[in-house]
């Protein structure tokens, strides 16, 4: 398996051992603990997709906005 794979999947799983651990530590309930250790991860994935979005259309405007001030100042 490459590294970068096992990386992935070594993350996730502590992601998923963490998120379980504090729900569980919150409810006292093993049933809404895995719930929340399964949905959160599912939910955090898609809330990184659009986060990553916005920085690069950020990072796009920047770069175009720097563009625009040193062919402003030739």
């Amino acid at each position: 398996m490459p590294q970068a794979m096992l990386k992935t999947c070594t993350y996730s799983l502590m992601h998923l051992t963490i998120a379980v651990t504090v729900a569980f530590v919150l409810t006292q309930d093993w049933r809404i603990a895995l719930g929340v250790g399964v949905i959160e991860p599912m939910v955090q994935t898609v809330a990184y997709t659009f986060h990553e979005r916005m920085w690069k259309r950020a990072g796009a405007h920047t770069f175009r906005h720097r563009e625009a001030i040193a062919g402003a100042s030739l």
